[in-house]
């Protein structure tokens, strides 16, 4: 009875700490809100040009210029910088760009963060010197360098348009999470359904590459027919997640259906029953489920529209995603072809930390796959990594590209926290267990290596690489078993990753070793040649001796003896 007593307790704690934090958020963001409009009413009428240092920011023409050169810069950017420079006589407050810039809808610390760098480095400012954007600890940010303003009608150098089919940086896709229906019938039922929409709401809020409408705009549409075109026309989402909850005795169904918001259409629907035993262990469970499951079909449906257009006309955005395409089936040629959107996608826009930290990523993987030599590698993988981090600390991609880097300029070591720091901001984030899995290998923690790979199993399936990491799981195991020496498992798992992931070129070498060393000598000289024939032609025991980053002796050793018997000069 105590038990049942402290659980109810619990979840009405939590119902009215949900009702607190959504009202007072109403009421603070509403007004500021609300103030932002009427601003932007006022200033509209009074389209001006702001002189700060050498740069004119046009906000009629929506140009930065330095000079004759125009200077791209992502539209959310453009129009935060604007607003810092006209409430230049104050500071600023989250509230106030959530409400002038986000129109109220949920963002997270971190993208704030983002941008504000970005306004920073666009200016050839940053985070350290603080020379125009002054950030004011738990107060805000205010703009702090000399401006002249000029209306727009005055010319002050020749009007100069952007080269004819330059492509322009693009707003990430927004999705809106509707209120889950309560199809039980029972009111009691409505907390767990609006817990559900919340909870997903926060998770998605934390994903880098997506915008979500807040929650106080979408439960604005509880318990109203609305048709999603509607509804994306009036939050300015591409898409629309709508759900329902049915509770029947001890029994939940939940359904999920995303929506694009510009057809109706559905792009993905799932179904989850479940036991109520744990009200809130289900809401997580489910909530991991539909997040990780939502990523990879948005992916999906940016990508199709990406292919609708010419490459020539891609912008940053559209080269990621292209780009991400490519790099996920793991062939030479793919990344190769990856690299070059990336290389593009950098010079569209200089301040698009994902687009450094994939290019990093791309070329570190030449490496990792055998292909490309570290020392002809690391430099630009280095530096694209840490122009990433520079731009965006927050996005668990910099560290991700930056460790990556690391671990194949044989530092693992140092690899770790980095992977550690990516899988703090994104605990879902299935390439950076498999990386952490990698680093731990290669520095004889085996044990640990099998604990990541386990998790990125599980969550691999709705990876970014899914098609290209379906076999990485096994393919860690299978190194796992070598450093522990138990060759026979070890050679089993890496069969299985060769069958999920045949381009997988990294998965065929333990292979080899696996065999060499439990004693199946013809078996590890017939998977040696396949794999010099259809990856490695260059390959040799001088080149592993180099390349691999094994950091025990006896791990490099046996590594090394295992190529030996199969055969490799």
């Amino acid at each position: 009875m105590r038990q049942e007593w402290q659980t109810a307790s619990a979840r009405a704690l939590r119902a009215a700490y949900r009702a607190l934090t959504v009202a007072l958020n109403f009421h603070r963001i509403g007004y500021a809100r609300l103030a932002a409009r009427v601003a932007k009413v006022r200033w509209e009428a009074i389209q001006l040009r702001y002189l700060v240092e050498d740069f004119v920011l046009d906000t009629e023409r929506r140009e930065l210029r330095r000079g004759a050169n125009l200077i791209a810069v992502p539209p959310q950017v453009f129009d935060l910088l604007a607003y810092l420079i006209r409430h230049r006589e104050r500071v600023v407050t989250k509230d106030d760009l959530i409400a002038a810039i986000w129109d109220g809808r949920a963002v997270s610390e971190s993208a704030l963060t983002t941008r504000i760098n970005a306004a920073r480095v666009v200016l050839g400012d940053s985070g350290d010197s603080q020379r125009l954007i002054k950030t004011l600890l738990r107060k805000g940010v205010r703009f702090v360098g000399e401006v002249t303003e000029q209306s727009s009608n005055t010319q002050t150098q020749p009007s100069v348009e952007p080269p004819v089919g330059t492509p322009a940086p693009t707003e990430k896709p927004s999705i809106a999470i509707l209120p889950f229906n309560n199809m039980s019938g029972d009111p009691e039922q409505s907390y767990f359904a609006d817990g559900m929409a919340e909870d997903i709401t926060i998770a998605l809020s934390k994903v880098w590459w997506l915008s979500v409408a807040a929650r106080n705009s979408t439960f604005a549409y509880k318990g109203k027919a609305v048709d999603v075109r509607e509804i994306g026309r009036e939050l300015g989402a591409r898409y629309v997640l709508e759900g329902s909850v049915r509770k029947a005795s001890n029994q939940v169904r939940i359904t999920a259906q995303l929506l694009d918001s510009t057809t109706g259409h559905s792009v993905w629907a799932e179904r989850y029953d479940r036991e109520l035993a744990d009200t809130f262990a289900v809401q997580d469970e489910i909530t991991e489920q539909v997040v990780a499951a939502i990523g990879p079909q948005l992916y999906a449906a940016e990508g199709l529209r990406a292919k609708r257009k010419a490459p020539e006309s891609f912008d940053a955005w559209e080269c990621v995603i292209r780009a991400l395409a490519l790099l996920n089936s793991r062939a030479r040629a793919d990344i190769q072809a990856a690299r070059v959107l990336l290389d593009k996608a950098v010079q569209v826009d200089p301040g698009y930390a994902k687009a450094h930290s994939l290019l990093a990523f791309a070329a570190t993987l030449g490496v990792h796959m055998g292909w490309d030599k570290i020392g002809d590698a690391v430099e630009a993988a280095s530096a694209a990594a840490q122009r990433a981090l520079q731009l965006d600390a927050d996005d668990p991609w910099s560290h991700l590209a930056v460790g990556y880097v690391l671990a194949w300029s044989r530092r693992p070591t140092e690899a770790v926290p980095k992977y550690e720091k990516a899988l703090a901001l994104d605990p879902n984030f299935a390439t950076a267990h498999w990386l952490l899995g990698l680093s731990l290998n290669y520095l004889g923690r085996a044990d640990e290596a099998f604990a990541h790979a386990d998790k990125a199993a599980g969550l691999s399936a709705h990876d970014l690489f899914a098609r290209g990491n379906a076999g990485v799981a096994n393919n860690l195991r299978s190194m796992s078993c070598f450093i522990r020496g138990r060759y026979r498992e070890g050679s089993d798992y890496a069969r299985l990753a060769i069958t999920e992931s045949p381009n997988l070129s990294a998965a065929w070498r333990p292979l080899v070793v696996n065999c060499a060393l439990d004693g199946e000598l013809e078996e590890a000289a017939k998977v040696l040649g396949l794999l010099k024939q259809k990856f490695l032609p260059h390959l040799t025991l001088k080149w592993i001796d180099d390349e691999l980053p094994y950091v025990r002796d006896d791990d490099r050793r046996r590594y090394l003896e295992g190529f030996r018997l199969a055969g490799l000069e």
